[in-house]
């Protein structure tokens, strides 16, 4: 947070199917942006925090996929959360492995 008045929370999520590049699955800022990830937080989904990486990517379209500039971060932060989920890359869009 920031005492700016013109800073907005911004979050955005971003789906991974493991063929294409990740694409943008919602974004929003301020109210929006809390019902973001509230909704991730409900479904155990790992957020990571950085508002500038967020601000780059709220500029995008809905289902656009990312820009080649991202690639390499938006591939550390995945393979991070990946980890964090017991899952590799491999099984993007596949469910829960344990199913």
């Amino acid at each position: 947070m920031t005492d700016d008045p013109h800073y907005q929370d911004a979050a955005v999520a971003l789906t991974y199917d493991g063929e294409r590049a990740p694409t943008v699955a919602a974004t929003g800022t301020d109210d929006i942006a809390r019902e973001i990830i509230r909704i991730a937080e409900e479904n155990g989904v790992p957020l990571y925090e950085n508002p500038e990486l967020a601000g780059i990517l709220a500029r995008l379209d809905l289902d656009e996929e990312i820009p080649e500039m991202l690639y390499r971060v938006i591939a550390e932060i995945l393979s991070f959360a990946f980890y964090l989920q017991g899952k590799t890359p491999h099984d993007a869009g596949r469910g829960n492995p344990d199913d």
